[in-house]
């Protein structure tokens, strides 16, 4: 799951700045690129927008033992319904839900720890000797429930563990939604308040059938009015117009109720375009409380986010995005080192 997201179909310039409206768009595989945006809207006016999004992306955890990964393709249908408000201002609230195909471990959210069970205790193995006939029985169901235990593993572990049987196989499909509400006041000024819901199909591997969730509120100011394309002569000076700070806070909810943790991002950005190519930079530290369950402190890790969209019509937006975030301090079943999400994908807007 929250790296800064454009949500305009056309070059930043023309609605709010580049770098504010990346600064509210939440970090998280799902979002909506080119969902809201078109025209300016004037004040008092209205428009509803219905959107598809497809996108394909991975995170790879590299800090964990095993090395695991996440794969999925998204299909998502919604809707943006957006009212104009004095100063430039905009009301929006934007609703998308479909399938996520699930390749390896479902998403979750940052920072969960992979803690391996265990076995359980051997028992009595190696006292009285078996009942005959008994010893025949129990190597039988013995063997069963190890080819048992290596389908499942398998299956469960086939997202990068090493184990090094065939790849990432194709495991569910799964549900997501997104429900965000955003309000700039004015040009330089936005809030926005986001709900992500993820519903396991199926318990698998790590994964648990039911509902994880996710809340995200954050607030981003831009200095400038974002208006920065280096194809047209932008020079160095410019710069400041296209720079912006966000303040960001994150929750996430395991599907069996447990509290992963929250983490808050103050971070620096800078958004700019070259011909109709957005580009947007941004990072800084992640302030990151896990939940009591994982037995770890809190930390502060370190991360960043490269964005690029594309308006190749004026209802169709490419995008790709790249976020690292270096973990600082590892423990059981956590590791320092890098996580990284990678995304590409492409949204209608009708």
């Amino acid at each position: 799951m929250a790296r800064p997201r454009s949500l305009t179909l056309r070059p930043r310039a023309a609605l709010l700045p580049a770098g504010l409206l990346l600064a509210l768009a939440a970090p998280a595989p799902l979002r909506a690129h080119g969902a809201a945006g078109g025209e300016e809207l004037a004040p008092g006016t209205f428009r509803l927008s219905p959107v598809i999004t497809l996108e394909g992306h991975a995170g790879l955890e590299n800090n964990l033992e095993g090395q695991p990964r996440h794969y999925a393709i998204d299909g998502l249908v919604g809707v943006v319904m957006e009212w104009g408000l004095p100063n430039q201002g905009s009301f929006a609230i934007e609703a998308m839900i479909g399938p996520a195909l699930v390749w390896g471990e479902a998403e979750h959210f940052y920072g969960r720890v992979h803690i391996e069970e265990a076995p359980e205790s051997g028992g009595d193995h190696g006292g009285a000797h078996p009942e005959e006939g008994h010893g025949d029985e129990h190597a039988e169901e013995t063997a069963h429930d190890h080819d048992d235990h290596d389908e499942d593993h398998d299956q469960g572990h086939g997202h990068g563990h090493g184990h090094g049987h065939g790849g990432t196989p194709f495991r569910r499909t799964d549900v997501k939604g997104q429900l965000q509400v955003r309000y700039a006041p004015n040009q330089r000024l936005s809030f926005f308040a986001e709900w992500l819901p993820y519903y396991v199909t199926r318990d698998q591997g790590e994964d648990i059938e039911g509902l994880k969730n996710e809340l995200g509120f954050g607030v981003a100011f831009a200095f400038g009015d974002g208006d920065v394309n280096f194809a047209l002569g932008d020079g160095l000076e410019t710069i400041a117009d296209g720079v912006f700070v966000s303040l960001e806070n994150r929750t996430g909810w395991e599907s069996d109720g447990t509290t992963i943790g929250n983490y808050t991002d103050p971070w620096i950005g800078f958004g700019f375009n070259v011909d109709r190519l957005n580009v947007t930079l941004s990072g800084g530290p992640r302030f990151y409380s896990p939940g009591s369950y994982s037995g770890l402190p809190g930390r502060t890790d370190w991360g960043g986010e490269v964005e690029l969209e594309l308006p190749v019509s004026p209802r169709t937006v490419l995008f790709a995005h790249w976020k690292p975030i270096y973990s600082t301090q590892g423990g059981e079943g956590w590791g320092r080192g890098w996580q990284h999400h990678i995304g590409t994908g492409v949204t209608f807007r009708f």
